[in-house]
């Protein structure tokens, strides 16, 4: 890490603010996070570029990234780091066993790449989560906002 300045005691996870599913597991980390030691930094705030210049866009919007103890993590590495560290281990330890790890990653890998459709879909079918989320706020959307159409008067 060049730039930015890392913490030992934190775990940094740099998350798709836009992503309804990602934003809601977040907010639900940090629900668990009473000792504040998980910090969330969203991919899309206007200037992470000059903030994390260690941190490739590209490749953190494919795979999650976070750094913890001045190391990179990605994945579900950072996944299973986090609820550990907020004192749910209990439910992502299976996550580390080898022959499931290995089935595991290939799944997150696939649901990563899917995330916002997957994300449309859970909230439209199940009601769970947000139906969008634009700079870390989550609502949903409005019909004029998906028609488009401007009712404004001419």
């Amino acid at each position: 890490m060049t730039t930015r300045k890392y913490t030992c005691d934190k775990l940094v996870i740099f998350y798709d603010g836009n992503c309804p599913l990602c934003s809601l597991e977040m907010q639900k980390l940090k629900q668990h996070d009473a000792n504040n030691q998980i910090e969330l930094v969203n991919l899309h705030q206007a200037n992470f570029n000059t903030l994390y210049p260690d941190i490739n866009f590209n490749k953190a919007m494919t795979i999650l990234h976070g750094v913890y103890q001045k190391k990179l993590l990605l994945g579900l590495n950072v996944t299973h780091r986090a609820w550990t560290i907020v004192g749910k281990g209990a439910f992502v330890a299976p996550l580390q066993l080898p022959i499931v790890k290995q089935l595991a990653h290939c799944f997150y890998l696939l649901v990563a790449k899917y995330r916002h459709p997957l994300s449309q879909f859970i909230y439209r079918r199940l009601g769970i989560g947000t139906n969008t989320c634009e700079l870390g706020v989550c609502y949903e959307k409005s019909a004029k906002e998906t028609n488009n159409i401007d009712h404004r008067r001419q």
